[in-house]
């Protein structure tokens, strides 16, 4: 795995389209890493072209929450609130990471899930299955919203690793604003070990 640190690679926009929604009218891009065959999507409203301030949201995807509704995590809640916030707003973007489980892939997630049915928190179950608490990246994220115009940006986002990131990456970042979801029984420990040992801001 690369260095942090490294250039990312080039990106292609590969295509652009209308995207009518609940949350309101965007443009959907497409890019594609024409090296290895892999396809990003980003949901776009207004120009970004020479824009500071640009209300990000940076999601890594999540099969079981923001597609199956779970309840065990924020994930969905926390894209639905960026893609309300953003379609109120004049300008912004949401880029859509496949980066399933912090990085570790639906399989290892699921063996992550089983882990904590037996006890463990989201940091031990990963740790347990060898992998670091979060194995997440951003540079190509800020390789996207550098093509888009994007100059800096306001992140929505709970979580500083995910701020450090993408100023590592070289996109700057001139502010954060936390999107917090309303407890359940089922994902309050998830929570509290985001926020005791991940440092998110809940």
């Amino acid at each position: 795995m690369m260095d942090v640190d490294t250039p990312p690679p080039t990106l292609v926009r590969a295509a652009t389209a209308r995207l009518p929604s609940r949350y309101g009218d965007f443009s959907v891009v497409a890019f594609e890493r024409p090296e290895t065959g892999e396809e990003f999507g980003v949901v776009v409203r207004g120009n970004l072209e020479g824009a500071e301030a640009v209300p990000v949201r940076l999601h890594s995807e999540c099969f079981t929450g923001d597609v199956m509704g779970s309840l065990k995590c924020d994930c969905r809640d926390q894209l639905e609130a960026a893609l309300a916030f953003i379609g109120r707003a004049d300008k912004g973007a949401v880029v859509y990471l496949p980066q399933e489980g912090r990085g570790i892939g639906l399989a290892n997630k699921i063996r992550a899930y089983a882990l904590q049915d037996q006890g463990m928190d989201t940091v031990e179950a990963n740790l347990a299955l060898g992998f670091p608490d979060d194995l997440r990246r951003y540079d190509v994220a800020a390789e996207i919203l550098r093509q888009l115009g994007a100059r800096s940006v306001v992140l929505l986002t709970n979580n500083p690793s995910k701020v450090a990131g993408v100023v590592r990456a070289g996109l700057p970042v001139v502010g954060q604003i936390p999107l917090r979801a309303t407890p359940n029984v089922h994902n309050r420990t998830y929570l509290d070990t985001k926020r005791a040992k991940s440092g998110h801001l809940l």
